[in-house]
């Protein structure tokens, strides 16, 4: 199943390289300097940010849903995403002049304290209330979402936002993508852990009966989370459903062994968030439909349909 989606992802990285203003055939890429060009400078970087982006925020969302132990949470909408947001916001106004690597650390930081603030949160909930956890996490990232719009409103920057928040690819170059590489790196630092993050799964007792340093493996999960979140929300910027609706998916068709289910965790995201850059560059060539809209209707639809099959069988 692994090769399988490695190779239909293989497929679409290719066709992603073909699509664009310029109409370009493989051979070009070989014969025609202007359009090997294009190939490094702009298509190779968009496809490469969206399969990093797509496979880290699939892997950073299932290790999320292990911590909270919720089937409905996910980085984007649970804080995460918004705390990014607000550590660039914040950086963009009082330090407009440094690299970009400040705001990676401010959103970075922000992204992991509001991820702690979740998780306090979450912990005295009851677990006899699965819905519980996912409406507090919603109203959590609402809150600080609020807090986002009213320090932008204050600095005169709600367009710009509302602009750079919207996740999409078009603006991704060679020397403007390669933060997501970290994000390649957290996804793998989240594999390493991967049997540690199936026995806490069964609940903080149980994984220190079995030798688990909780502590540690929770910290090094919130670690990649935030970090995989702050990444893709200043390199792209928001891209909704994907931690949510991927890592149900995988689980239903790999279990909960989570060291077997991440490779094609990563696979299906990688696949969605590069299948919905497509779709937005050929619904309306030569305009382009952001990745974040297209990804929305993906994922609400594949959403209703998992609730659906899940009341179903009940």
């Amino acid at each position: 199943m692994v090769i399988l989606g490695f190779a239909t992802l293989a497929m679409m990285a290719a066709w992603s390289l073909l699509i664009g203003v310029a109409d370009y055939t493989a051979i070009d890429f070989f014969t025609d300097p202007a359009a090997r060009q294009v190939l490094w400078e702009s298509r190779l970087p968009r496809t490469l940010a969206a399969v990093l982006a797509g496979a880290g925020l699939a892997v950073s969302g299932q290790a999320m849903q292990i911590l909270v132990r919720n089937r409905f949470v996910e980085p984007m909408s649970a804080g995460a995403g918004q705390s990014a947001a607000l550590g660039v916001l914040l950086c963009t106004l009082f330090l407009p002049s440094q690299a970009i690597w400040v705001k990676m650390l401010g959103a970075s930081l922000t992204a992991l304290i509001g991820s702690l603030g979740l998780m306090a949160i979450l912990r005295p909930l009851p677990p006899t209330q699965p819905l519980l956890p996912a409406l507090v996490a919603l109203i959590y990232g609402g809150i600080i979402s609020a807090i986002v719009t009213y320090v932008a409103y204050q600095g005169d920057m709600t367009q710009f936002l509302g602009t750079w928040l919207t996740g999409e690819f078009s603006g991704v170059l060679r020397g403007r993508y390669e933060l997501l590489w970290l994000v390649g790196i957290a996804s793998i630092a989240t594999f390493l852990i991967a049997d540690r993050l199936t026995l806490l799964s069964l609940g903080e007792d149980a994984a220190r009966a079995l030798g688990v340093n909780v502590a540690l493996v929770s910290a090094v999960a919130i670690g990649a989370v935030s970090i995989v979140t702050a990444m893709i929300v200043v390199s792209v910027g928001s891209l909704p459903f994907v931690g949510l609706v991927v890592p149900n998916l995988s689980a239903r068709l790999c279990g909960d062994n989570l060291r077997r289910a991440l490779p094609m965790t990563a696979l299906m995201g990688a696949g969605l968030v590069l299948f919905a850059d497509i779709l937005g560059r050929v619904i309306r060539q030569p305009y382009e439909v952001p990745a974040a809209t297209t990804i929305a209707i993906i994922g609400a639809t594949l959403f209703v349909i998992l609730l659906n099959r899940g009341v179903h069988r009940a």
